[in-house]
């Protein structure tokens, strides 16, 4: 049986982009997803620009009042329009004129998490990603129950799909303090001995505060986050009242759809650059050595 877990930090940091998208872990279709990157030229000599990328406050994919009575248009004004904003605010004064300026959103969560020993950066920038993941992750007559293969992996990997929702309700409830609860994909295949099918499954996550599956190389799938200001105005100190009414009326189980194949996707991609890199040193190898034979 699956259960919840937390891993050793583990980040590779990835190539810099001027585009920043905040959707990583999502396959969320073109429409349905903006690039958080606002450009500005700054002219600095009749010779010189400087190109910078500025964050914006990206809006949930629906009115305020979209989520009631489920979430209220209270909540989503002081969740989205006053923490998320600070977010935003707080990362954009803190890169500017940095080496971080010219990075996508990932990227600089990545090497802000620094492996465990977090930059001043890491944790707004974190959030925003986190919050526009959660937008995305919810929706107006949500909930119910997924279809298709996602169905099929969640009862394959936590035995039913009665059996996930207790302990996704498990993790987000016991997750002490701030923080968010997730459903991922683990592609264990990558550097595994005996990579097989069942490797490549569905697990449970809760990460503190800003955390989130990317700095473990993790896929996110779908979130629900449980810091106070995500409730407190509807539920007051109820957190398993505010679980139990996302789960049951709040998930988009097709965003979480189509981030799965996605994942899945990356996966192979993954799979097929590895074996295309060990092709290559096999054959540097085998080249090295008629060269040594033939030398002889």
């Amino acid at each position: 049986m699956a259960s919840s877990i937390a891993l050793s930090p583990s980040t590779v940091p990835g190539q810099n982009q001027l585009l920043r998208s905040s959707f990583h872990g999502s396959a969320l279709p073109p429409s349905a997803i903006s690039l958080t990157s606002n450009k500005q030229i700054h002219h600095v000599s009749k010779t010189c620009l400087k190109i910078t990328a500025k964050f914006d406050l990206k809006p949930p994919p629906y009115p305020l009042d979209a989520l009631e009575p489920h979430m209220s248009r209270s909540t989503l004004e002081y969740h989205w329009g006053k923490h998320h904003r600070a977010y935003v605010d707080n990362l954009n004064r803190q890169i500017e004129g940095t080496e971080l300026d010219e990075l996508s959103l990932e990227d600089i969560i990545l090497k802000t998490y620094n492996k465990g020993d977090l930059l001043p950066q890491f944790n707004n920038a974190a959030q925003i990603w986190n919050h526009d993941f959660l937008w995305e992750s919810i929706k107006p007559g949500g909930g119910g129950k997924p279809t298709g293969e996602l169905l099929e992996l969640i009862e394959r990997d936590f035995d039913s799909f009665e059996k996930f929702l207790e302990e996704f309700k498990s993790a987000a409830a016991t997750q002490f303090g701030s923080g968010w609860a997730w459903l991922a994909y683990k592609d264990n295949t990558i550097g595994h001995p005996r990579p097989s099918e069942k490797d490549r499954k569905l697990v449970i996550l809760k990460s503190p505060n800003a955390v989130n599956p990317l700095v473990w190389d993790y896929a996110p799938i779908l979130t629900i986050d449980v810091w106070e200001h995500a409730y407190y105005l509807d539920f007051q100190n109820r957190r398993p009242d505010y679980i139990s009414t996302f789960i049951s009326n709040l998930i988009s189980w097709e965003a979480a759809d189509l981030r799965l194949q996605k994942a899945k996707v990356e996966a192979a991609e993954k799979a097929k650059e590895k074996e295309k890199k060990k092709t290559e040193d096999s054959d540097t190898d085998s080249s090295s050595s008629e060269s040594d034979s033939d030398s002889e």
